[in-house]
């Protein structure tokens, strides 16, 4: 076997070999990948389901503070009523003084009369009213006076009972509405505590489901950044086994073409190359890449009757590249290599080179 051929066929076992280990190292990282993945979507599903809790929570205290506030409503009203309440038992503790002192007045009226009668009987008096009276027209006065005198007596007595009477209903009443008023100020202070207690526990809850919804982001997003850098991994692993093959299946069509080996093949031809950056042309290409977004891509611009658009061309000193766009100075055997940075392309300059434009 030449030893040229020797050459490329170790080339070829070696790019082989690194790209088996690269991609069992893919293969790992996806499903690692995959993994980050399913944890993310559990993630996703407690976030949401912490966030119904905390939904739910915030509604109950909305609820619970309309009730608090109804509950202060209702208490400042009841406050209300018992102090006009309390104005009312003022002026009716101001009526029974009255009263009573009317009573008392009575009573000394009653005592004088009572003494005056123990000296003389009702018959006694009426005889000596008859026989003090100078004529009978006086006479007449003297026994309607003395009747109206024991008609006044029976209506003392009377009045006394009535406003006796009357200062017992108006205690009971007023002791029947401040026991009222007292217990339902007590009920409604004793339901705003369980209310305020409802909503101090509900407080505390939806402080801990927000510190648990603040984590599961925190966790979220720590697993995303893993995610980016597993998937650039990958990526970078795949175009770096696309690179070796192509540099592989390059290496073994220039092989052929020199020791009359047909298996892989690629036509050459000689070609003046110039450089090209992103900034000095537009984001997109012809065939849609985005070399703003992919500087570090290997693309050539070319002339499409020469070297079709799509096709893999390797160019030495440059690599494996895709014929991806076009140009209005690239015409015939020109190409344009497209380079990072204003820099490169000042280094690569302007030269004649070898391609290859792979089958």
């Amino acid at each position: 076997m030449p030893m040229k051929k020797r050459i490329i066929l170790i080339l070829f076992t070696w790019i082989l070999c690194i790209s088996g280990s690269i991609v069992t190292y893919a293969q790992s990282n996806t499903n690692t990948l995959q993994n980050i993945q399913q944890k993310i979507n559990q993630q996703a599903s407690e976030k949401q389901m912490v966030n119904t809790e905390i939904n739910s929570i915030q509604q109950e205290m909305t609820s619970l503070n309309t009730y608090i506030s109804t509950n202060q409503q209702t208490m400042a009203n009841t406050q209300k009523k018992m102090d006009a309440t309390n104005q009312l038992i003022e002026k009716k503790k101001a009526e029974i003084v009255t009263i009573e002192n009317k009573m008392l007045a009575r009573k000394s009226v009653m005592k004088k009369r009572l003494v005056a009668l123990q000296h003389d009987n009702n018959l006694s008096l009426m005889i000596k009213v008859m026989l003090d009276s100078k004529n009978f027209e006086d006479f007449i006065q003297r026994a309607s006076a003395v009747e109206s005198l024991f008609n006044a007596d029976e209506s003392i007595l009377t009045a006394q009972q009535q406003d006796l009477a009357k200062i017992q209903a108006d205690k009971k009443v007023i002791d029947n509405q401040q026991q009222s008023l007292a217990n339902e100020q007590k009920a409604l202070a004793m339901q705003e505590i369980i209310l305020n207690q409802n909503l101090q526990k509900r407080q505390t809850a939806l402080t801990a489901l927000q510190e648990k919804f603040n984590q599961i982001n925190q966790q979220m997003s720590l697993a995303q950044q893993e995610k980016a850098g597993i998937e650039a991994q990958i990526k970078a692993a795949q175009e770096k086994i696309q690179q070796e093959q192509e540099a592989a299946r390059l290496r073994s069509a220039q092989g052929g073409t020199s020791t009359g080996d047909q298996a892989v093949k690629g036509q050459e031809m000689y070609v003046t190359a110039t450089a090209y950056t992103p900034q000095s042309s537009g984001s997109t290409t012809t065939l849609g890449y985005n070399i703003k977004n992919n500087p570090n891509m290997k693309l050539i611009a070319v002339d499409p009757s020469v070297i079709p658009l799509g096709k893999k061309v390797w160019v030495d000193g440059y690599g494996i590249a895709i014929a991806g766009d076009t140009g209005g100075a690239i015409v015939g055997y020109r190409i344009d290599v497209l380079m990072p940075t204003n820099a490169d392309a000042l280094h690569w300059g302007r030269r004649t080179v070898k391609i290859v434009v792979l089958d």
